[in-house]
């Protein structure tokens, strides 16, 4: 079964609570709600009044100011965070009408980041003709990371494939592989690399081909987490695989929250929004 699929039973065997601060007025969500609920693979839920709980999760536990707390609660992106952080909802889907960097703002003042990441990062869910399905990351929040963000984002993205893929195989991409290359670049990578106990700097084929990793003494080949230097490549990377190999990419993603959080693109389809719900959803099932 695909991770598609197999969120979907997922979902279907134990429908999370998904808050929607976009339900009430964009016309993508309420039919994606809609669908969501009449097959059975969530609890879609609008915005609730605020509730002493949602004042709790900012005030005792992000240390937020009652004044500021009630102040953020009046905007629909942050109380629909707060619900999640205050156990009212399971999941939070927003973005169809909000821009990236507000939903990472919500979700990292109300909900904050899982242990040991420090910044929010996103992935793709690359699924190949051949049936291979690997994360890419981050292709399209960090600009420029470096060596500690860098490994900030390997370490969610390791959480993210063993909860989707079932196991995860962390590769930090270079042009060089092992020793065989220098420059600014080169060490960055190795430095998140050996901090983290990942195998990097590799070059992709060495990443993904147990012959070629062979012969340059590094990794096994057998990669499902693809970690990129920085987004220009990453970004590169994933429109080439969708447009050359066929690859169909699902996402992005937000990772590295302790609950979980889907932003979407603007440009959503009501598709898109269902797939984001389950897989976020699948992210944290039990």
């Amino acid at each position: 079964m695909t991770v598609l699929e197999t969120s979907r039973a997922s979902a279907r065997k134990r429908p999370l609570r998904v808050v929607f601060p976009e339900l009430g007025y964009d016309e993508r969500v309420a039919e994606a709600a809609r669908m969501l609920e009449t097959d059975g693979l969530a609890h879609p839920m609008g915005l609730s009044d605020p509730t002493p709980e949602q004042m709790g999760a900012l005030v005792e536990g992000r240390g937020m100011k009652e004044a500021i707390a009630k102040r953020m609660l009046n905007k629909p992106l942050y109380r629909a965070a707060a619900m999640v952080a205050a156990g009212e909802a399971d999941v939070m889907v927003a973005g169809a009408d909000s821009p990236t960097r507000r939903v990472i703002e919500a979700a990292s003042i109300a909900i904050g980041l899982d242990e040991g990441v420090h910044m929010p990062s996103s992935f793709f869910l690359m699924c190949f003709p051949d049936g291979r399905e690997l994360i890419f990351a981050d292709c399209a929040v960090n600009v420029s990371p470096n060596s500690d963000e860098l490994l900030s984002i390997a370490m969610a993205s390791e959480n993210t494939a063993v909860r989707l893929l079932g196991a995860a195989n962390v590769a930090m991409l270079s042009f060089s592989t092992g020793a065989s290359g220098t420059g600014e670049s080169v060490d960055l990578v190795r430095e998140a690399a050996e901090a983290g106990g990942y195998i990097g700097p590799i070059q992709a084929d060495a990443a993904l081909n147990a012959t070629i990793a062979a012969k340059k003494g590094l990794g096994q080949g057998d990669a499902n987490v693809l970690i990129f230097p920085d987004l220009n490549s990453g970004n590169i990377a994933y429109k080439l695989c969708q447009e050359l190999a066929g690859a169909q990419a699902i996402g992005p993603f937000l990772q590295g929250f302790k609950k979980p959080v889907c932003d979407l693109s603007r440009g959503a389809t009501v598709d898109d929004i269902i797939a984001g719900a389950i897989i976020t959803s699948a992210m944290f099932a039990d």
